[in-house]
Order: C-alpha cells, then structure tokens, then sequence
C-alpha cells in the first residue's frame, strides 16, 4: 500500500537496485573497510573501496530477492554465532503458529541481536522470518536505513517531536503492523519499550501496546483485535552482554551528572558491539499467544510483563553478580535446564566473571553488577524470595 512506502521493507523487485546503489555509494563502502579492518580502514578507506566492492559485488551477484539474501545473511549470523555465543536455546516453540502470523512483543537487551535471535529460532523451525520495528534515530545515515530494509526491517518514526505528528506516526505504524499480520501474514518483532533495558530490568511501555491498537477504530470489539494481532511475548537473555560497561557507564553518567550525551554514531558502534561482542549463552524463550479476553491496555501491559519476566532464564552470571553485591548466593532455577544454582559447579565460571567485571572501571562497576543481577533480585521476588 503507498501509504507505507517510507517506512515498508523493501519488496523483491527493489532487492537489486537497493544493492546496486549500496555498491556505488563510498560512504557504505568506506564503512565496510573500517568494520573489517578497525585499525587501518580509518585512513586508507578510500583506496580499500575497489576492494571491498569487488568482493561485495561477488557476494550478493546471486541475491534478487528477499529471501536470497536472508539465506546469505543466514550464513553470516551462523559464522558469528560461532565465534561469539557457546550455546543457543529456546523454549516455548510449541507457542509459535505456523498457520498465522503473530507479533513477537520481546524484552529488549541488545539493539540488534535480539530480533536476529528470534529470526534464527524462526528460521531453523521453517517459520516465516520477522518484519522487524527499528527506529529512525538509529539510522544515522541513509545506507543504514537501505540496509536494514532489505532485511525485512521497517522503519519507525522516533524524530517527530510535536503531539500531532506523534499521534500521526503512531496511527500509521499501528496500520503497518496490523496490515502485516492479517494481510500479508507476516510476523512482526517489536520492542516492549523504546530504548533497552540498560539496568536489566524488563517493564513494558504500556505506550506501545496503546500504538499497537489504535487502528482498532470504533466497529471492532476489543477482544477481536486483540485476538487479530495474536500477540506473543518473548523473553531473551544473554550470560554475557557485549555492551555491559558501555550501559554502565551511561547510566552512571546520567545519575551523576543529570545527563548522557551520545557521540554521533554511538549507536552505529553499539549495534555492532553486540553483533561481534562474545555473548556465552542464549536462551529465546516464547511465551503463550495473549488471551483475547483480556480487556484493556493496561491488563497486556501486566500480563506482557508477567510472562516475560517468568519466562526470562537466568544465567550464572546473573547469580555471580548477585553474590557479588549481597555476599550470599541466591535460591533460584539456572539455564535452559532450570537448574537450581546451589547444586551446579560453577567455580570456574564464577571466577570467569571476576575477571571480567575486573576489567570494568570501577567508577561503573556496582551499576554494571546491578545489570546483571536485578534478573535475579525479580525471579526471587516472583517466587516470593526462593524457589
């Protein structure tokens, strides 16, 4: 529909001219050689772009459509989950339909890889990949924005500043994603808030369930559009986060000193921090579909946080950094296997862990333990103060 054509993925017949412009434009080049050779792509960029569009031009001859180059990328993400994760895992597959689209509500810990974590669970089951909500303020430059299209990402309006256009934005990106799933039957991966949860504390904007249903207008019943979105929540968690310090230090930033101000591509190097960053374990937990009965935003909110929080699986480090800040360890369930902590060996991990958060500066490094363990201090208050 034209309406979305600014903010839509893009569509197989824009695939190769999309890739074709990407190819001739120097500054994507430019930023390919600095990501691949951070130590000498910073000055010798312009004399590496031959290079780097030669062998890109090789890579992508055969891509002509969307799904050609998700099979390339699936071959990326797999290399990079070799290098940077030691064990990938889901639970709550059975919650996934395979005869209707959903929209996959998630907690949001990494700007990136979250999504591409659910897209891999998706993909290796033979269900149909994500339309992906990414916000304009990440694309700093107009590549960025061709790049995450081509991806299967729509772009969400985030500059607009004055209530009206708000409120106007929001009306058309609750339209796009009701259009995906019950028109084009497309799943959609959306944030259960704006920025990530830096202090490792998962809440739900109760906003961005009232966008998701502000195109329910006044002929259909609450319940009935609920039960069209088909709303699933999703829980990840990662044992190590590759952008652990960097939170911390913005938050620490912030409660000092009133306030944190970006550089100007920090979000670019965040991005790709968390895709090359070493992340040991994953776990991709989906939960149950939201029941239709439920009837106001207010009452998702709660249950969207309900189920992301029960199903979130802690890791050892979770409990490392816990021990850390209360001298005791915690009762809780560990890893896909909700083991509880207490009856694991777990020495040399734990002294793992110390040597990371020794590497901390230690002006962020209560905050950063803080990240870590808040997942625990809400299992234990979930369980009312054990298992």
């Amino acid at each position: 529909m034209p309406e979305f054509d600014a903010m839509r993925p893009y569509n197989d017949s824009e695939v190769r001219p999309v890739l074709d412009r990407l190819l001739a434009d120097s500054e994507f080049l430019d930023s390919i050689a600095k990501f691949k050779l951070p130590g000498i792509g910073g000055y010798f960029a312009p004399l590496l772009r031959p290079i780097v569009r030669s062998r890109l031009r090789k890579e992508v001859s055969d891509v002509n459509a969307v799904d050609d180059l998700q099979a390339l990328m699936e071959g990326y993400l797999q290399k990079m989950l070799n290098a940077t994760v030691d064990q990938f895992s889901m639970s709550g597959v059975e919650n996934i339909s395979r005869d209707r689209a959903q929209v996959f509500v998630s907690n949001h810990r990494d700007i990136a890889m979250d999504s591409a974590f659910v897209n891999w669970a998706l993909f290796k089951m033979k269900v149909s990949t994500l339309r992906i909500a990414i916000g304009d303020n990440l694309l700093t430059k107009p590549f960025a924005s061709d790049i995450m299209r081509l991806n299967k990402s729509f772009i969400v309006n985030r500059s607009a500043t004055a209530p009206r256009e708000k409120l106007k934005a929001a009306k058309l990106l609750s339209r796009y994603i009701h259009h995906s799933v019950d028109s084009d039957k497309e799943n959609i991966w959306i944030a259960q808030r704006e920025g990530r949860a830096k202090d490792g504390i998962d809440a739900t904007n109760p906003a961005i369930i009232s966008m998701l249903m502000l195109n329910k207008g006044k002929q259909r019943g609450f319940d009935e559009y609920l039960e069209s979105l088909r709303i699933v929540p999703v829980s990840i968690s990662y044992e190590y986060d590759p952008c652990d310090f960097a939170k911390a230090r913005e938050m620490v930033e912030k409660k000092t000193q009133g306030e944190y101000l970006k550089g100007e591509h920090e979000d670019v190097q965040s991005i790709a921090k968390g895709i090359v960053g070493y992340k040991g374990n994953v776990h991709v937990a989906f939960g149950k579909p939201l029941d239709a009965s439920l009837d106001s935003t207010d009452a998702i909110t709660k249950i969207l946080d309900t189920q992301i929080c029960h199903n979130y699986v802690l890791h050892p480090t979770n409990c490392f950094a816990y021990e850390m800040l209360e001298k005791k360890s915690p009762v809780v369930h560990v890893g896909d296997a909700n083991t509880v902590f207490s009856d694991m060996d777990v020495d040399s991990e734990r002294q793992k862990f110390k040597k990371h958060m020794e590497a901390c500066p230690p002006q962020y490094r209560e905050t950063c333990l803080k990240s870590y363990a808040n997942p625990v201090y809400k299992k234990i208050s979930l369980t009312d103060g054990g298992v």
